[in-house]
């Protein structure tokens, strides 16, 4: 049977509803909202702003969600998107309208990616001056550090009433059997880290109960650039929620 409550998908760092044309149209969460329809789901797909900071995110995210009316949603976020769905039910007011949040490969704790990425535009400060300079706003990259991770766990406690749960993802294959884009970033955090998915480290996706560990890079996660059955990962999800009564 279907959950007891509407499905949101919320997207992560750098994310969209959808791209591309006609038939060539492909959403962030590749197939996965029109499997979940097909099997009786009610899915919703917010877009918040691709790089801005958690705290502009959530404020988008939130009133996209207040907006389908009465009632409480079951939230399944990758990667960013679960940071700004734990600051909107904590600190904006969403908890009364959220029955769950599951987070995939979201760095709870920060990614050092991001510290290696914010430490070059702070060596080189012109490059982001140029970049606000034609409304790219990256205030998102600096939230994912580990520092402002540590800050932000502190600030964002957890809502009573809204179940807490993530799955874990990452690749223990060898760096060249990954997608050759994030092959070189899989090995760095692999050194440094540890176990990752390609951009965040296992050991910062865990929050609330874990409900599992995937063998999937960050995009596979989604259903991109790779062979994992993203479709049937989150009919499994939902079919969670469903047996819990959400």
């Amino acid at each position: 049977p279907p959950t007891r409550h509407p499905i949101v998908l919320a997207h992560g760092y750098l994310g969209f509803e959808s791209i591309g044309v006609a038939r060539g149209r492909r959403e962030y969460f590749r197939g996965v909202r029109a499997a979940l329809e097909a099997a009786g789901y009610r899915v919703h797909a917010p877009r918040v702003a691709p790089a801005g900071s958690i705290e502009l995110r959530a404020a988008q995210l939130a009133e996209q969600i207040m907006r389908l009316g009465p009632g409480r949603v079951n939230i399944i976020a990758h990667s960013m998107g679960g940071l700004d769905a734990r600051y909107a039910i904590s600190r904006l007011g969403l908890g009364t309208q959220v029955a769950s949040l599951t987070t995939i490969g979201t760095p709870h704790r920060g990614t050092p990616i991001a510290d290696t990425s914010t430490r070059l535009l702070g060596e080189q400060r012109h490059v982001r001056r140029l970049l606000q300079a034609v409304g790219a706003n990256v205030d998102g990259l600096y939230d994912l550090t580990t520092a402002r991770m540590a800050a932000f766990n502190g600030a964002v406690p957890d809502a009573d009433g809204v179940l807490y749960a993530s799955v874990i993802g990452a690749v223990e294959r060898r760096a060249r059997e990954m997608t050759r884009l994030l092959g070189p970033a899989h090995a760095y955090l692999r050194k440094i880290s540890g176990s990752n998915d390609g951009v965040v480290p296992a050991a910062s996706q865990a929050w609330g109960e874990v409900l599992g560990h995937v063998d999937a890079h960050h995009w596979e996660q989604i259903g991109w650039f790779g062979r994992f059955d993203a479709r049937s990962f989150y009919a499994l999800l939902a079919a969670h929620l469903a047996e819990w009564g959400l």
